[in-house]
């Protein structure tokens, strides 16, 4: 009997060593497939940070043609509220 139970707890030993080794050697695979992720998200930082810049340049454009607007705005008021000119001849 003490045998049995001997060969019991070798084989719960070895069960557990092999469920053990597997579950750490799929890490290995995993470690692959991190590095590939890792790769993509600093593909689409690099993306992101030049799109952000990219608006940032659209939006420093868009304020200075609202200042050049608002520059000519008091201009174009001016001529609008003259009187008409009579035509010539």
């Amino acid at each position: 009997m003490t045998m049995t139970k001997h060969h019991l707890t070798l084989a719960r030993t070895l069960g557990v060593a092999i469920i053990a080794t597997v579950g750490l050697g799929g890490c290995a695979t995993y470690k692959d497939e991190f590095a590939s992720i890792n790769s993509r998200l600093d593909q689409l930082d690099v993306k992101v940070q030049g799109a952000a810049q990219s608006a940032e340049s659209a939006n420093q454009s868009a304020q200075q043609a609202n200042q050049r607007l608002d520059q000519i705005e008091g201009r174009v008021q001016q001529l609008e509220k003259a009187p008409r000119r009579t035509p010539r001849g």
